[in-house]
């Protein structure tokens, strides 16, 4: 392809990448992992865990109980809304015009402005403006899920500019994300949405300007996406090999249990298996003896998610890094993937494990000891010189080498044996209690309580329903919770609502943990405004010392690949892209279609 000028200089360019230069040139036709002659038509069947009783994706209240593929939808994509530039998924971080033609922005980022495609329409055939975007914004300000008011907290000055053009000019809060996120962001239209009562859930059908529009909703049960015929970007290169279906159904299971037998029935069309014991006693069923059903295994290029045991530190039980250090060396991992998950997992020792982003198992290069330098404290030094890994025990269930070790660590941490039980400084016995929401969460939760029973610490286990646990959740009503934080090879500013001490005391934020440390609010700091890759991943070596060194989470486990199981007319492209299989390239076999 033709070489292709940087897009940090301030005329307008087809994509914006986070550091460097986008992969795909002006003249791409279509996405390295997509088909563009994939067949279309058929209908799609998916099984959902959950309800549903929204269909505004982008509020506050509902949040939790949106219709799923409407937008921001990581597995099916976004259907009936849009943002104004595509992320590629063979790519870290980098935009591609959608509804915006092109995006322009300087070196410092200190502004950016998209000009939107003159072909763009919503699916009632008006088109999409400049004062769409407007609109959105000050929905997204007044009414918007808190990560929107914080993407666009640095946009000082938000006007049209021509005719199609909407110019965001930044303060000095700003960093080189600040873009990056902006044209993410989805366009509502002005025209079909009433600013009196856009806080409130509906669901009534929304307009958007996706290739889908919404045909039948039974809420809670089910929800069904029609393809638009009259859909006005088709034929953009974002598009090509994309939204191959004719229907998309979305029926939703409040049982575990019935949403895999609707699988096994042929009712829905792909299951995506997360459970080891699952993946490999369950799929005896005749489709798959047949040959039916497809099972099959990814490899991605992206981190392993961070699953673990979190310390809520504004408990003063987890107040004391020391201890939570001494608490981390009690999962017994080996015993727990043997007896309990035919040895699927491996252990996770980082943030952004499997990935270039990981400091684990490196020793700290020149430049992340520079940034560490006023933080030494915060950094254990096994975690510095990349000896550190989780406790290691010989998998009996009873390794004393391990137990003793914790122990003394605790020990050191001020805790004594009083009989059986361990005290603390204060008097008091250690104990807690593990919040969990699914006999899953509990299955872990009482093997980790296995171990801690044997040194003489406190646990118990609490199991809530799922409107409790969301309730304690955001409010931090909790001493340990299990969570899982995704991870991808572009980290940024949602950092702040993780791990920032802005976070810590908002409610219903990600900061699980009640992190408020400074090193980590200036690491987060230098990952945004990272210009080259180089210093990118630098920084956020840095920045997984530091959370590994706060013991913030007891690091549990992760899969190493990814599974899948379809019935053979939903097939896929050959290319699996950086961030794993997408399910909006797939499409059904043209001889299969119903």
């Amino acid at each position: 392809m033709a070489a292709m000028a940087s897009p940090a200089a301030a005329e307008p360019t087809h994509a914006i990448a986070m550091q460097g230069d986008p992969a795909m040139a002006a003249d791409f036709t279509h996405l390295p992992y997509a088909n563009p002659d994939a067949p279309q038509g058929g209908t799609m069947r998916y099984g959902v865990f959950g309800t549903f009783d929204n269909l505004n994706p982008v509020i506050v209240r509902g949040a939790l109980t949106t219709a799923r593929g409407l937008w921001f939808d990581k597995q099916f994509g976004n259907l009936v809304f849009e943002p104004l530039m595509q992320r590629s998924m063979d790519e870290p971080f980098t935009m591609y015009g959608l509804l915006a033609k092109t995006v322009e922005t300087d070196d410092a980022r200190s502004f950016v402005e998209f000009q939107l495609n003159p072909e763009a329409t919503f699916s009632d055939g008006k088109p999409v403006r400049p004062e769409d975007v407007l609109f959105t914004v000050e929905m997204l300000r007044e009414h918007g899920r808190p990560m929107y008011a914080n993407w666009l907290r640095p946009a000082v000055k938000i006007e049209k500019v021509g005719e199609y053009g909407v110019r965001f000019s930044f303060d000095d809060t700003a960093d080189r994300e600040t873009p990056m996120l902006i044209s993410g962001l989805p366009v509502l239209p002005e025209h079909a949405f009433d600013r009196d009562t856009f806080e409130q859930t509906t669901l009534e059908p929304v307009i958007g300007s996706g290739p889908y529009v919404i045909d039948t909703v039974e809420p809670g049960q089910r929800i069904v996406y029609r393809k638009n015929p009259d859909y006005w970007g088709k034929d953009l290169p974002v598009k090509q090999g994309f939204d191959n279906y004719e229907t998309i159904a979305i029926e939703y299971f409040r049982d575990a249990n019935a949403q895999f037998e609707a699988f096994k029935k042929g009712l829905s069309h792909i299951y995506i298996e997360g459970d080891p014991n699952h993946w490999r006693t369950a799929y005896d069923f005749p489709a798959v003896t047949r040959g039916d059903v497809v099972l099959e295994s990814f490899t991605s290029g992206a981190p392993s998610n961070m699953l673990g045991f979190v310390f809520n530190t504004r408990r003063d039980v987890f107040a004391d890094r020391a201890v939570r250090q001494g608490l981390s060396m009690l999962f017994d991992f080996e015993w727990a993937n043997h007896n309990l998950f035919y040895d699927a997992y491996a252990r996770t020792g980082s943030f952004f494990q499997n990935s270039e982003l990981s400091s684990f198992g490196r020793p700290a290069s020149a430049e992340e000891r520079t940034l560490l330098a006023d933080h030494a404290d915060a950094v254990d030094q096994e975690v510095l010189d990349g000896s550190y890994a989780p406790m290691q025990t010989d998998g009996s269930g009873s390794d004393r080498k391990a137990l003793q070790a914790a122990v003394s660590a605790l020990r050191d941490a001020g805790y004594q044996f009083e009989g059986r039980s361990l005290i603390g400084p204060d008097g008091k016995p250690l104990a807690f209690e593990i919040l969990v929401q699914s006999s899953e969460q509990e299955r872990i939760a009482l093997a980790y309580k296995r171990s801690l029973d044997r040194v003489g610490i406190q646990a118990t286990i609490r199991q809530v329903d799922d409107a409790q646990y969301q309730a304690r959740k955001n409010a931090y009503d909790y001493d340990m919770i299990l969570a899982t934080y995704s991870a991808s090879l572009s980290p940024g500013a949602e950092q702040v609502y993780r791990w920032g001490s802005v976070s810590r005391d908002l409610p219903g934020t990600f900061n699980y943990a009640g992190a408020a440390d400074p090193a980590l609010d200036t690491m987060i700091g230098e990952i945004v405004a990272a210009r080259s890759r180089e210093d990118f991943v630098t920084a956020v070596r840095a920045y997984d010392r530091l959370l590994i060194s706060g013991y913030y989470v007891l690091p549990l486990f992760h899969l190493p690949e990814q599974w899948l199981a379809r019935w053979k007319f939903i097939q896929h492209p050959e290319m699996t892209p950086l961030y794993g299989y997408q399910l909006p390239a797939f499409w059904r076999d043209p001889a299969s279609v119903e």
